[in-house]
């Protein structure tokens, strides 16, 4: 398997130049927003930032990113090569490490701004660590750093862009071998098993997800793969995403039928739901709102007589997450712009019988908008 991560010196020195504009820009809207510091724990708002993908432990790593001055990087002992090891030590950003003896909660309010009242703390941090951080430092006022950093994430760079291309084409492939899986007498179990290994084949570090809803199933957008099996003619939405080596995701969902004629009425409404899904899709452009792609495929299906099946927003953002800002839906009066991703993914679905969802991945370009996945959407008959 190909690692698809950065690996030439060339790559090594744009990446760290990349993490060190973010650095400085979130800083920027730091200021902006008037918090004194950015404090971040491991997640995906700590590799956007720096590079390194800590993992979640107990012991705490925090990022304290000052509004103005030096941003340190707060470890555990045992934790410091592995940091050292990452991007962070191209960026030149210190790292300061901890004893097991030792209060990290009170160090890393050591290392505030003088005269700090305000800091913001990234949305995934836990909750027993935030509650910490406040009892060390009464003083200051906490607030979410999900308003400051979201404005950075949710607008990619042609970088970032070219990553969730790659992870697009990544999860295509496995589409494109749906054949060798999905078919009557297997579970829908066995079958998500067989994607996952699938999508780590494929180029994905990881799998994150992998719906396969059968039958009655598929009229659940978020089923979870059971000991269901797929019978001849059933309705199989696919829906399926991993993260890749570059530490950017894919999801992508296509609707299937396995092996043989499926319901009569299902034809009628696939049709519909094609004809939504490229009309949003075509919508894309800068300047038009979140909302409005919404509301081209949301009016066409209402239309058609499904409205009241087609029961989720339209999509979701994806970068180092799968589901991040901007949200495709009704009220968000966002203005697109270019470098934003998002889902556009419809459905409709019938309660007891049957549904379908076809989802890609668009971003936003100079003039429109670029589908990331190129896998066919018309329907796909699997041979029995």
């Amino acid at each position: 398997m190909t690692n698809t991560g950065l690996s030439t010196p060339e790559a090594a020195l744009d990446e760290t130049s990349e993490h060190a504009d973010r650095l400085r820009r979130a800083q920027a809207e730091a200021r902006r927003t008037g918090v004194d510091a950015l404090l971040v724990s491991p997640g995906a708002d700590l590799g956007y930032l720096t590079g390194y993908d800590a993992p979640p432990l107990e012991r705490l790593t925090c990022l304290v990113l000052p509004a103005d001055g030096d941003p340190r990087l707060v470890v555990p002992a045992l934790e410091e090569p592995a940091a050292m090891a990452s991007p962070v030590a191209g960026l030149g950003l210190e790292v300061v490490s901890w004893q097991e003896t030792e209060d990290p909660y009170a160090l890393t309010v050591s290392l505030l701004p003088s005269g700090a009242t305000a800091v913001a703390v990234d949305d995934r941090m836990w909750a027993v660590k935030a509650l910490a951080l406040a009892a060390a430092a009464p003083h200051v006022r906490q607030q979410a750093a999900g308003p400051v950093l979201r404005e950075l994430r949710m607008r990619k760079t042609p970088a970032e862009v070219a990553a969730l291309r790659e992870a697009g084409a990544a999860i295509d492939r496995v589409h494109d071998r749906m054949g060798e899986w999905l078919r009557p007498g297997r579970t829908e179990r066995e079958v998500a098993a067989d994607i996952a290994a699938g999508i780590v084949a494929e180029g994905h570090a990881r799998a994150d997800f992998g719906v396969v809803a059968s039958g009655p199933n598929a009229a659940s957008p978020h089923a979870e793969p059971s000991d269901r099996t797929v019978e001849p003619g059933d309705v199989v939405v696919v829906d399926i995403g991993g993260t890749t080596f570059a530490g950017y995701c894919s999801d992508s969902t296509r609707t299937y039928v396995a092996g043989g004629e499926p319901p009569a009425d299902f034809a009628a409404y696939y049709a519909v739901l094609l004809e939504a899904q490229h009309a949003q899709c075509e919508h894309v452009r800068p300047g038009v709102t979140a909302e409005s792609v919404d509301a081209v495929g949301r009016g066409i299906i209402v239309a058609a007589g499904y409205g009241d099946r087609f029961v989720h927003r339209t999509g979701h953002g994806i970068g180092r997450e799968t589901h991040e800002e901007p949200y495709v839906v009704a009220g968000n009066t966002l203005e697109l712009e270019p470098g934003m991703a998002f889902s556009v993914e419809p459905g409709i679905y019938l309660p007891g019988r049957h549904g379908a969802r076809i989802e890609d991945i668009v971003a936003v370009t100079d003039s429109g908008g670029e589908r990331l996945n190129q896998t066919s959407r018309e329907l796909r008959v699997l041979d029995a």
